[in-house]
């Protein structure tokens, strides 16, 4: 599996998701045209999205391997379910959101992406996770 992590990282979870966030959102953003494609492409009614190349759900893979250390305190579902809660705020869907209907810059938006990112670990850390019955 491929890693959006420096191989110098350590194993502080906020340091190794806010790295992780921050290579994902830069590479969304320049890929942004091809992104907005396959986004454009993903939402037609007879499209298979795993059959698009940008569509694969290597994101949420990228994630999981950011906050590996926190497996024995969430488990292997809860890593993988912060995993998933994490991509639901990252990535060209909330990029398209927060620039073309909120109006934000770029800069701004990849911030307030990588905010959300934070957001959710600490939450994750602090009250524990969703209930996945």
């Amino acid at each position: 599996m491929t890693t959006l992590l420096p191989p110098d990282i350590g194993i502080d979870p906020e340091t190794r998701l806010h790295a992780a966030v921050k290579a994902f959102t830069q590479m969304v953003i320049e890929t942004e045209h091809l992104q907005r494609t396959m986004l454009r492409f993903s939402l037609e009614s007879d499209t298979v999205p795993r059959d698009l190349p940008l569509r694969k759900g290597r994101a949420i893979g990228w994630f999981e391997d950011a906050l590996a250390p926190l497996r024995p305190q969430l488990t292997e579902p809860g890593v993988h379910q912060l995993a998933v809660a994490i991509r639901s705020a990252v990535g060209i869907e909330s990029l398209v959101w927060l620039t073309d209907v909120a109006g934000l810059p770029r800069d701004q938006a990849t911030e307030l992406m990588l905010w959300a990112a934070q957001a959710l670990l600490h939450h994750a850390l602090a009250n524990g996770l969703p209930n996945s019955d």
